[in-house]
């Protein structure tokens, strides 16, 4: 099971793990794999403290970190301006009818404002200018071994940042030409994600998608993605020649996890029906369980969503609010998930998760060892 990229990151198994919970990161770096923290939710100093705890509780092992700057975005090009600056001049462009709408939906289920001293900033991660900040943070964390980019190829500053500063830098592609712009920036890895998986992806399957860009790319490690679950289909990815396996919905369950209960009762619930692809939250299409929310946005009646980043930053209270209060937000909470979701039936232990893929992975390579003995 081993890759080159193992060796590279000086990991056991190339299992990687996308989770926004510090606990869950650091139980799958400390099982083997490396975990990888979602920092889009996080200011540079929230950030500070995450990426600190992990460094104490990784022991000698890495972690990873995933920015989200998106290649076109609302506000691109707007240069010179910090990011309180610029989130200032961006909010004058959200019209007060989304910012309106959005908050009837929440008051229409009861869902209570936040206290004031929790109040975030409307604009966190989703620019190169608020993700620059984030990239300052993970170079002083030596153990942040790995940066992956969520949504197209990273600015040619960051990339050579963060690989002169020794770290390995990939992003998700769910195309193939996507693909090739991050092969053709030079990044160490793509993260190559199916239509199946949670949060931003396009519309091509895993299993079609998989080895069209494994071909394509060459001998650039492609980390398969979208739809993995267990241990079978990670065999299945390495088969068709992936460098590993990416997962992240599977993570949302587990008892690390910093999922509130009702809402990952949610989760626990749902079936691989209940998900949409969504623009409702983040004004890109993202994968989530579908509720009151995403059907109100859907509605030919009221407001379209926003391009990124207006959509987030009409939303991002909505979020907020339905994690301070998830029972109360049970039916408009943003749930980002992948249709693995009918999969996740219980809460286990981050280890046991790992040691249940590594073994689905050693019994499926018997069974296929097993038909080739008997040919």
């Amino acid at each position: 099971m081993r890759t080159e990229i193992c060796d590279r990151l000086g990991i056991e198994f190339p299992i990687f793990a996308f989770t926004h919970c510090r606990d869950v990161a650091a139980a799958v770096s400390n099982a083997g794999g490396l975990g990888v923290l979602g920092a889009v939710g996080f200011t540079a100093e929230e950030l500070e403290v995450e990426l600190a705890w992990l460094d104490e509780h990784v022991g000698d092992n890495p972690y990873g970190v995933d920015l989200v700057i998106p290649s076109k975005y609302e506000g691109k090009g707007i240069d010179g301006l910090s990011p309180e600056e610029l989130e200032a001049e961006l909010a004058k462009h959200v019209p007060q009818g989304h910012r309106d709408f959005a908050e009837k939906i929440l008051a229409d289920h009861g869902v209570p404002k936040l206290p004031e001293e929790e109040v975030h900033p409307q604009l966190l991660g989703w620019t190169a200018t608020t993700a620059a900040p984030q990239v300052e943070v993970i170079l002083r964390h030596p153990k942040a071994k790995l940066v992956a980019n969520a949504l197209g190829t990273p600015p040619p500053e960051f990339v050579s940042q963060i690989q002169e500063s020794g770290r390995l830098i990939g992003a998700l592609c769910g195309s193939v030409k996507h693909a090739m712009n991050h092969k053709n920036a030079g990044l160490d890895f793509v993260v190559c994600q199916g239509t199946e998986g949670g949060g931003h992806c396009g519309e091509v399957s895993s299993l079609v998608l998989w080895p069209q860009v494994i071909d394509a790319v060459g001998d650039l490690p492609v980390l398969a993605a979208g739809g993995i679950g267990d241990g079978r289909q990670v065999a299945a990815a390495m088969a068709m020649g992936a460098a590993g396996a990416w997962t992240g919905s599977i993570w949302l369950t587990v008892e690390e996890a910093n999922v509130p209960p009702a809402q990952m009762q949610t989760l626990i619930d749902a079936s691989s029906h209940d998900t949409i692809r969504s623009r409702s939250w983040t004004g890109k299409p993202a994968r989530m369980l579908r509720n009151e929310w995403t059907d109100a946005w859907e509605s030919a009646d009221n407001p379209d969503p926003l391009p990124m980043p207006l959509q987030m930053m009409v939303a991002l209270d909505g979020v907020k609010r339905g994690h301070r209060y998830p029972e109360a937000a049970k039916d408009v909470n943003f749930n980002p998930v992948g249709q693995i979701v009918g999969m996740m039936n219980k809460t286990e232990r981050s280890a046991d998760v790992m040691n249940r893929l590594i073994e689905d992975y050693v019994n499926a390579c018997e069974r296929l060892n097993k038909l080739n003995d008997a040919g």
